[in-house]
């Protein structure tokens, strides 16, 4: 045996242990141990049966992602679980933990499977844009049926260890406390009732009752066809069930080593392994170890009850912390509370909190009409109108009112939180805490560092990003941080793109063929056209001016860029069509046909090249963050791996040579950055740096 894996008996059980921490993955140490230790249980004439399980917190936890892409090593995953499936004596596999991915596809091998109550097991492949690769695909559906296969293998969630029982993958639930004692006993019972051994890849009974019924699987795409948009996995994983039914185990298990290989060697996979280790990575801060003492944050104070004080408050009370919120009109509070009463009321419809909940959760929500309500208060986020004149004069109040120690936020998505800091006394316990709306859905918080925030402070605002759910990325002081700085890049050339020649729903379909939500014009008329516009001050010289002054002011209005029937359905505006020809002739521009491929790379590569300023700047600790930016704030697509990534895939080189020719074309915006030409000239990318 070796240093990971021990064979032991007690009685006519072997019990092989794998202890590989921190989460027992099946790297090439542990799977020899594990074909080792069953050769050595089957030669020995006193052992009756084998129990497989791992000391530590978890059953396997899945392969060994470190292996990916490097040479081989055997005995490879397939070769040991067919040593498994094979052996002559009754295998037991015990889990606790979580038995995920390849750990699933063992305990799938072994001819019998116990659990404790907390063990939970799932096959998270897909999430890594890839499949199980090592029979987990044919074996899961000859146990559970196509159905719960399908839904297993293509969301990548876990299922609760009761829920596996019910559905045939476990045998038996044993005490919390005592699973190897338990699992030996069942090993034991296995042997006194003679019973067979049962290898799952020759069950038939549960595939052989979908074969000739194509429309199982049709049904799932097509409930599934908004979530699996652009993703290449969660199809390969239904290709793979299908075969499961349809193709004797051998040729299913071909078909699944051939797709497997396919995308653990293609790009999708590659961006999402790598979207997979920077929300790892996000929380490190190389001049802040994890050992620095964090303030304690009991009580929480928002100023403002609207769309983002009241998203905000959420996130805290969702995790138990108690908030006041203030607002300066009672009707303003009032709307404020009831719309977060109607957030989980709908929610609790949904059947995914109980009436309960909403009870507790509106407990811990206080509203007021008084600053000095926030005095107790251990952090205090304010969630204004977006002006620096306003921000300031708040935390000049703040300052006065707040205890000493407290953390000041603020909620800005653009402006200087130097500036808003230096009005108080205690810039060193100021920073900014950007969340992104609606603030209790989206996973992002902007946690901006002032050039005087205290280390504890920006320790405390990253871990209590954590501790409400967020991905927390630490960023410096510049005019609309990282993420909003990139966007205007974007917003830039598509405007002007539509003054060239484009429409502005070749921009959209473009953007949403990349794989966005949606592209920059129905993200407008969405959040609404006149969201800082003003009828005074407005002179028709834009297009968006001009629909405002027109009262198509986006969806609210029934039209924006778009025409919206009544279920706000989109189509092509004929008026919005002269609107730009007019104005793009009134400013003597003459339109040109322009092609997909340049309204990609206008829109794409600016904020490639921005992202390596604010790189260059230090605005971002690593390109890895900036990308973990994008993709939970603004809906860059997972399987495009981040606007950085991105740029490495097509190539820095490719990326600098298109930015010089548009900046002949169009002019200095297209300028690339410094380091840019660096990181080319030397052969290097981001991940260099």
């Amino acid at each position: 045996m070796n240093s990971a894996v021990e064979l032991a008996r007690d009685g006519d059980i072997a019990v092989l242990t794998v202890d590989s921490p921190p989460v027992n993955a099946l790297s090439a140490q542990v799977r020899e141990g594990i074909a080792e230790g069953i050769r050595r249980a089957e030669a020995d004439p006193a052992v009756k049966a084998v129990v497989l399980h791992c000391a530590g917190r978890t059953f396997f936890a899945g392969a060994d992602i470190s292996e990916f892409g490097k040479p081989p090593k055997h005995p490879n995953l397939p070769e040991v679980i067919d040593i498994i499936e094979a052996a002559s004596k009754p295998v037991i596999a015990a889990l606790h933990g979580t038995a995920l991915g390849g750990g699933l596809e063992t305990a799938l091998a072994c001819h019998y499977r116990v659990a404790v109550p907390s063990a939970k097991c799932g096959f998270p492949e897909v999430k890594l844009g890839l499949l199980p690769g090592a029979g987990g695909t044919q074996r899961l559906p000859r146990l559970v049926g196509p159905e719960q296969a399908l839904e297993m293998v293509a969301s990548g969630n876990p299922i609760s260890a009761k829920a596996a029982k019910d559905m045939g993958i476990v045998d038996e639930i044993v005490d919390e406390n005592a699973l190897l004692a338990g699992a030996v006993a069942f090993a034991r019972k296995v042997i006194a009732e003679s019973r067979p051994l049962k290898k799952v890849r020759d069950l038939d009974d549960k595939v052989a009752a979908a074969r000739g019924k194509p429309e199982i699987f049709d049904a799932f795409r097509k409930a599934n066809a908004r979530k699996f948009r652009g993703f290449q996995a969660p199809e390969y994983n239904i290709l793979c069930i299908e075969a499961a039914v349809n193709l004797p185990f051998d040729e299913g298990i071909r078909l699944e080593r051939e797709l497997f290989q396919e995308l653990v060697s293609g790009e999708q996979s590659a961006a999402q392994r790598h979207v997979f280790f920077a929300e790892r990575q996000v929380w490190k801060i190389p001049d802040i170890s994890e050992d620095t003492p964090t303030l304690p944050i009991k009580k929480v104070g928002v100023i403002g009850a609207g769309t983002m004080g009241g998203g905000i408050s959420m996130n805290f009370a969702n995790a138990g912390i108690p908030v006041t919120i203030v607002e300066a009109k009672p009707e303003a509070l009032e709307r404020g509370l009831s719309v977060i009463r109607r957030n989980y009321e709908t929610t609790a419809k949904k059947g995914r909190m109980s009436a309960e909940d909403v009870e507790r959760r509106m407990g811990l929500l206080t509203g007021s009409l008084k600053l000095e309500d926030l005095a107790d208060c251990d952090l205090i986020i304010e969630a204004v109108f977006e002006n620096m004149a306003i921000k300031k004069e708040v935390f000049t109040k703040l300052d006065a009112i707040a205890k000493p120690g407290a953390i000041l936020a603020s909620n800005t998505s653009y402006l200087n939180v130097n500036e808003i800091a230096s009005v108080t006394k205690r810039p060193e316990s100021v920073l900014g805490m950007h969340f992104f709306s609606p603030a209790n859905v989206m996973r992002l918080l902007e946690v901006v560092r002032g050039e005087k925030t205290d280390k504890k402070v920006v320790a405390t605002a990253m871990q209590l990003g954590r501790k409400i759910g967020k991905v927390a990325v630490l960023v410096g002081v510049c005019h609309g941080f990282v993420g909003n700085r990139m966007l205007e890049q974007r917003q830039r050339e598509a405007n002007r793109l539509i003054m060239e020649g484009a429409m502005p729903w070749d921009v959209d379909r473009v953007l949403y063929d990349f794989g966005l939500p949606m592209g920059p014009f129905a993200m407008a008329d969405l959040a609404g056209l006149d969201i800082g516009w003003s009828r005074e001050t407005s002179k028709g010289e834009t297009i968006r001016e001009i629909l405002c002054e027109q009262d198509r002011r986006g969806q609210k209005t029934g039209a924006g860029f778009y025409d919206y029937d009544e279920n706000r359905n989109a189509k092509p505006s004929k008026l919005v069509e002269q609107i730009i020809l007019d104005l793009s002739a009134k400013k003597g521009v003459t339109r040109r046909a322009i092609s997909d491929q340049e309204i990609l790379e206008r829109c794409i590569y600016p904020m490639i090249n921005e992202g390596t300023k604010i790189l260059e700047e230090g605005i971002a600790i690593r390109s890895s963050d900036i990308d973990i930016v994008w993709i939970n704030g603004y809906g860059w697509p997972v399987y495009r791996g981040g606007p950085m990534f991105y740029g490495e895939q097509v190539g820095l080189g490719h990326v600098l040579e298109r930015l010089r020719e548009y900046e002949k074309q169009f002019g200095a915006e297209f300028k690339p950055s410094a380091l840019l030409e660096r990181l080319v000239a030397e052969g290097k990318g981001f991940r260099d740096l």
